[in-house]
């Protein structure tokens, strides 16, 4: 039982990041300051594609996500 609840725990947790910086990235937007990366011709400026990221590439975006935050 507890092999099956870890891949579990784990989507959650990362599902819950990502609602997190949906919703954060949402803020930082209606503020008028939205969270932006680039990196070359890459760029992820909208909330939606922050959490998009976040979910598909968790251990890369999610730092990012914090770093491009504080700048």
């Amino acid at each position: 039982m507890t092999v099956l609840l870890a891949p579990v725990l784990v989507v959650l947790a990362v599902a819950s990041v990502a609602l997190w910086v949906l919703t954060d990235a949402r803020r930082w937007q209606r503020a008028g300051t939205p969270v932006v990366f680039r990196a070359g011709s890459f760029s992820i400026a909208t909330p939606e594609t922050w959490a998009l990221a976040c979910l598909v590439l968790f251990v890369f975006f999610v730092p990012a996500y914090a770093a491009a935050r504080r700048t």
